[in-house]
């Protein structure tokens, strides 16, 4: 009867020691899976309030920076064209002129890069 109740006392520290480990691994797991979670949360936040921050009362907009309008701008007209032009942005002489101007100063480059690769080899 004594070996009996000395075996129930050993299963039954044994299986309290055992509980104990399991809740205490799986205790660790929560918290790990808790600060994950709250890490989580925390970076969403200031991720998603970081627009507004300058909205706040106590950090107020820069010293330099002009006023907010009362109301949202609306959209840019990108659709609206400017008006035509009454005369020509440039006349035909002048825009030859400059084409010619040009292809010379090309002209000259393509000679000078030449010139200089022969004399390196």
């Amino acid at each position: 009867m004594m070996l009996r109740n000395l075996k129930n006392q050993t299963l039954l520290r044994c299986k309290a020691h055992t509980t104990d480990v399991r809740t205490s691994g799986r205790m660790l797991v929560d918290r790990k899976k808790r600060a994950l979670a709250l890490g989580a949360l925390l970076a969403s936040a200031l991720a998603l309030g970081g627009c507004s921050i300058a909205d706040l009362p106590l950090v107020g907009t820069p010293a330099g920076a002009p006023e907010r309008p009362k109301e949202a701008g609306a959209y840019l007209p990108v659709h609206d064209l400017p008006p035509d032009r009454e005369e020509v942005a440039m006349p035909p002489a002048e825009r030859a002129k400059i084409q010619d101007e040009l292809i010379a100063a090309r002209d000259r480059q393509a000679s000078a890069a030449a010139a200089k690769a022969s004399a390196a080899k």
